[in-house]
């Protein structure tokens, strides 16, 4: 047994405010010398998509600050989720964020494995073409014996 720190990691949402968390944890864990892996479920499988069209929704998040008070009868009409989405971008362009997909390649690079759940990915019928290189496929069987190791383990 390695002396190695290992981190696991649970990705289930997939929406763009949700998707930082994952890889700001695992390239950071990566970085400071954890052996890191994550493990995409449900929602979280659009995050391993080679093309990131993720949104953000201010629905079901209250704690999303706004830059005005908007009632959720103004949040949920059409249009408003890319609206917001793409107020969020610029707000974190502005800030100097990386963008999402950097930091992916950057947890790619620092070889952070990625395991998709192939349960889930048998139940949406999804096309892993569509999903970017190096990614694994694995139930959570085999996920647990690594996360069972982990000094610290997240579900996100």
């Amino acid at each position: 047994m390695s002396d190695q720190k290992k981190m696991a990691i649970i990705a289930t949402k997939g929406s763009l405010d949700w998707g930082y968390p994952p890889f700001i944890l695992a390239s950071t864990a990566a970085a400071l010398g954890y052996d890191c892996e994550v493990f995409f479920t449900f929602y979280g499988l659009q995050l391993l998509r080679k093309k990131l069209d993720l949104q953000v929704t201010s629905l079901g998040n209250p704690g999303m600050p706004m830059p005005m008070p908007m009632p959720v009868m103004l949040q949920a009409l059409p249009g408003m989720q890319k609206m917001m989405t793409v107020m969020m971008k610029k707000k974190m362009a502005a800030k100097g964020v990386s963008d999402l997909s950097d930091l992916r390649e950057l947890c790619l690079e620092a070889e952070v494995r990625m395991i998709a759940c192939q349960m889930t990915v048998d139940l949406f019928d999804m096309d892993t073409s569509e999903f970017i290189d190096g990614v694994e496929y694995a139930g959570a069987a085999a996920f647990f014996e690594f996360a069972g190791e982990s000094d610290i383990c997240l579900f996100i």
